[in-house]
């Protein structure tokens, strides 16, 4: 018997640890920017953000509903200890039982597989395994993905609101030469005015590049699993040093699109609904159980544990409902519809992943354009500034006139380095469209 119950143990606990495999997930791809405050945070994200330890918690539940599911396939013994109080007529002399005693039954019952039902039933719960662990995945490269691209947008405001300091600097001295230029009538105040006007609307930019970045760092705290009030100890590097150290491929290849999580997780729901199906139509034939009752009793004449006071039985046979049809022929029902659904919700899935995937490539085309013109007019506009500065030095323009230049110059670099952030985004948008096959 001990070695009977130390067999069922290890079969129960090793059999379906087959599918307990650790998520794996592309984090080289964020080694390839080149930053290495990036790739800290992408491992903390993975230690200890709680969505992915929610999800984490999530696949180990499905995966002991597959040892559930297994445990099934076994016999159910049970032992009882009862005490046996019993009354006889005392004048009748052929009753050798006695009055108090203790009986100790064990019973046996097992539920005969022949129709394979819960083999069915294990299929299913392990196709619902694989599903969480590809909604698992999903939720890593969903998070992974958003942590890069607000350290990216992080770096960004770094950036803008830098740049944005030497505009209101240039401003400020705008205004101060306008003001001399008024004292001495060179100028009037309706241009004084304007000037301030100007001023204001890029005060008004400056506050909010400040507040989005402090909402930028609170997300960004929040994501990689910290408390947001530590906003300030978030240490990062540089978007002018911040790029893509590889090449993107122009075409991705279809077999792609069907390792993604949520493609994966969306086949595998809909096996496990038709395996369902054929479960349920199953449960219309008899079942086949085997019963068995061994117990000892010390009411009679013989030692406990001996075989003259054991009493036992076997029972096997088939057992089949009566005016149970209509609750099978609903329930073979609702599994129909749910694999029609399923079945609808797979196609979507493959038709978002096709649409995610083309966008994202269109995204990076367009946007490299879009960078490589922000280049080449910032190129242009350093060469003008260096001869604006040169014209400066000869006296042929003012400084006020000099001044509008440094100012435009901050502009065409704020410019290039959205159409940096942009380019750099949608990277991630393919990694993230990709399943993180990039």
């Amino acid at each position: 018997m001990k070695s009977f119950i130390f067999i069922v143990f290890i079969i129960l606990n090793f059999l379906p640890c087959v599918f307990a495999k650790p998520v794996y997930i592309n984090t080289d791809f964020f080694k390839k920017f080149n930053d290495e405050y990036l790739i800290e945070y992408i491992y903390r994200t993975i230690q200890n953000n709680h969505q992915i330890k929610e999800a984490n918690s999530r696949v180990e539940r499905f995966r002991y509903e597959v040892k559930k599911a297994v445990a099934d396939e076994f016999p159910e013994l049970s032992v009882n200890a009862n005490y046996l109080g019993t009354h006889f007529p005392p004048d009748d002399e052929n009753i050798f039982i006695k009055r108090n005693s203790f009986i100790l039954p064990f019973l046996a019952n097992w539920e005969i597989d022949l129709l394979l039902k819960n083999k069915d039933k294990i299929k299913s719960k392990e196709a619902l395994y694989k599903a969480e662990l590809a909604n698992q995945k999903a939720t890593y490269i969903s998070l992974l993905s958003d942590v890069a691209s607000a350290y990216i947008n992080i770096l960004l405001h770094d950036y803008l609101i830098e740049k944005q300091k030497n505009i209101l600097k240039n401003k400020n001295q705008n205004i101060d030469l306008e003001n001399k230029k008024v004292k001495f009538g060179i100028s009037d105040v309706f241009t004084l005015n304007k000037e301030k006007e100007k001023l204001k609307d890029e005060i008004d930019y400056f506050d909010n590049l400040v507040k989005n970045q402090k909402t930028m760092l609170y997300n960004f705290s929040t994501l990689i699993g910290e408390s947001a009030v530590n906003f300030e100890e978030i240490k990062r590097g540089k978007i002018e040093d911040f790029d893509y150290t590889e090449s993107i491929p122009e075409i991705i290849c279809s077999d792609l699109i069907y390792s993604r999580p949520d493609v994966i997780e969306a086949e595998n729901r809909l096996k496990s609904a038709k395996i369902d199906i054929t479960r349920v139509k199953k449960e219309f034939f008899p079942k086949f159980n085997i019963i068995g009752l061994m117990f000892f009793d010390t009411a009679g004449g013989g030692n406990f544990f001996s075989w003259n006071s054991s009493f036992a039985f076997l029972l096997a046979g088939a057992t089949q409902d009566l005016f149970n049809g209509g609750r099978k022929i609903a329930n073979l029902k609702i599994k129909k519809a749910r694999y029609k659904e399923l079945f609808e919700k797979y196609k979507q899935t493959d038709l978002v992943a096709i649409e995610e995937i083309s966008n994202a490539l269109n995204l990076i085309k367009q946007d490299k354009n879009l960078e490589k013109s922000s280049r080449e007019k910032l190129i242009l506009e350093k060469r003008n500034n260096a001869l604006a500065k040169s014209k400066l030095d000869k006296g042929i323009i003012s400084n006020s006139e000099y001044l509008d230049h440094e100012i435009s110059l901050n502009q065409k670099e704020q410019v290039f380095a959205n159409a940096k952030t942009s380019r750099l985004i949608d990277y991630i948008t393919l990694y993230k469209a990709l399943g993180g096959e990039l």
